[in-house]
Parts: C-alpha cells; structure tokens; sequence
C-alpha cells in the first residue's frame, strides 16, 4: 500500500525550503552548498523532487539544469505548523500555547509587552475596518 502523501514537512524538507525562501530560484548544487550540511548532491535532488511532488516548490528547466522556487511561502507553512502543533498539543486552545511558553520561560516579560502591542495594533485595525 502507498504512502499517504504528507502535507508536512520533514525536517530536511524544511531546511531546503528555508533556502529556497532566501536564495529565490535554485538548482540542486546552489541549495546543496547553501545548506552547508554535508547531504549529498543526490540526497538533495531527491528531496527536490519530493517537494516538486508535493507542489511545494516549482521547477523550471533552464541550460540543463532545472532551478527550484517555493510556490508556498513561509508564512503559509509556518501558520499550517503552528495550527498543528495547536490543535495536537493543546486541543486547538492557543491560550494553553501561550501560557505554556510563557511557564517554560520561553517568553520574557519584554517578549510578552510586544507581543501584548501586536494584539491590541490588531485590534484596532479589526476595527478600523
């Protein structure tokens, strides 16, 4: 039976779309030499190509050589991660999330007084609406 096809991203994954998002287009030895992680060029042609299945990245041909770009952004994965990591974690309760950094000392009261901006600069542009 085939493997379901993971939305997810592995860690590697990850790592290459983290330079993606940074280089812009680019081929299996641009990312290769980005990623600095001793993977080998054929690893990260594979992982490409994996990502090209899974409509991650785009590839065009050019000279031979095809060159990657992300068609998902960061933020989008990030917020698909952290939704999640919410609903499993925390039962879809973003609150605990919070205060759970908050308890592991992840988040200092300066940390938290930005944070505490950002929600109300929100607010008042849900209003202003």
């Amino acid at each position: 039976m085939p493997r379901k096809k993971s939305e997810h991203l592995t860690p590697l994954e990850l790592e290459i779309m983290k330079v993606l998002w940074e280089t812009g287009p680019a081929n299996v030895q641009t990312v290769l030499q980005a990623m600095d992680s001793g993977h080998a060029y054929t690893t990260v042609q594979t992982m490409l190509n994996v990502l090209h299945r899974k409509g991650k990245v785009t590839r065009r041909l050019r000279d031979k050589a095809y060159f990657y770009r992300p068609s998902v952004s960061r933020r989008e994965v990030v917020g698909k991660a952290m939704g999640d990591l919410i609903e499993r974690m925390f039962g879809g309760d973003a609150e605990s999330l919070v205060m759970s950094l908050v308890e592991a000392k992840h988040l200092t009261p300066e940390k938290l007084a930005r944070l505490n901006k950002l929600v109300e600069r929100g607010e008042r542009d849900e209003r202003d609406r």
